[in-house]
């Protein structure tokens, strides 16, 4: 009798654990493990370009580690010091693309990617859109020159989509958006753009097209010469008044005079061809 007790009490503990075990593996499977965010270095507030970034500037955030951010940093001390290339808002981790190559200086150095060049063109105020050009606007680069000192002008699209750098000094829009009446401007160009840019501007005049900034389609356009302006349709055919014609006569020729002496006598002849 006491044997088949014991029995029953080793079964009932051997059943009662494995309840346990069972019910315990169940309970830590529907609670997922908890993971880590990871910290990155952000914005401590709002950040404009060009300005050197210094450690009141920036503080650190967590971040899911389920969403890894690209070339964010982990390091306070691997920022200070750089340059700010975009506008930074606040509490969004810095990138690497954003910021200026460590130990690039200020000013519009500072401000120049990997791989792109800045160059200043010179243009008319009016021909620049008026003075409406400002930074961070799109332009097409336009050139008006003459391929032959006989033949007409003609004008043609030498850049498209270029990125406005600078407005004479200024890096930086006005913040009531009042426009820059000046006639230099500073383009952000790829090397072999830079190339077409110069060359240009040695055989001609320049002028900038606004364009807007979300239209990043090239197109293909035609240069257009000055006896395309003015077509061979009559003057009738196209809404306007003929010129007089104006005659020109050829100038009559000059007689020549021979003059005779006889004694005391004078006596004078005119003779044309």
């Amino acid at each position: 009798m006491a044997r088949r007790i014991l029995v029953a009490l080793v079964l009932a503990l051997l059943i009662s654990g494995a309840a346990v075990y069972v019910i315990g593996r169940k309970m830590t499977s529907s609670h997922p493990v908890v993971q880590t965010p990871i910290q990155y270095v952000a914005a401590a507030h709002s950040i404009d370009p060009g300005e050197i970034l210094k450690r009141e500037d920036l503080t650190i955030v967590n971040w899911p580690r389920t969403n890894p951010v690209s070339g964010a940093f982990v390091k306070i001390d691997d920022v200070v010091g750089r340059v700010v290339l975009y506008p930074l808002p606040a509490g969004q981790p810095v990138m690497d693309q954003e910021l200026a190559a460590a130990g690039t200086g200020l000013g519009v150095t500072g401000r120049i990617p990997a791989g792109m060049r800045a160059i200043a063109l010179r243009s008319d105020e009016v021909i620049g859109v008026a003075g409406f050009l400002m930074p961070a606007t799109h332009v097409d680069v336009l050139v008006t020159y003459r391929p032959d000192p006989s033949a007409d002008p003609i004008t043609a699209t030498v850049l498209q989509d270029a990125e406005v750098l600078a407005v004479g000094h200024e890096l930086q829009p006005d913040p009531s958006g009042k426009p820059a009446n000046v006639d230099v401007i500073t383009l952000l160009l790829k090397p072999q753009d830079a190339e077409k840019a110069v060359l240009a501007a040695a055989q001609g005049t320049i002028h900038f097209v606004l364009r807007n900034g979300r239209d990043n389609s090239p197109t293909d356009p035609v240069p257009v010469s000055l006896a395309q302006l003015s077509n061979s349709l009559p003057a009738a055919k196209r809404g306007g008044t003929a010129a007089p014609v104006r005659r020109i006569f050829a100038p009559q020729p000059k007689p020549w005079v021979v003059e005779t002496l006889l004694g005391s006598k004078r006596s004078t002849d005119s003779f044309t061809n």
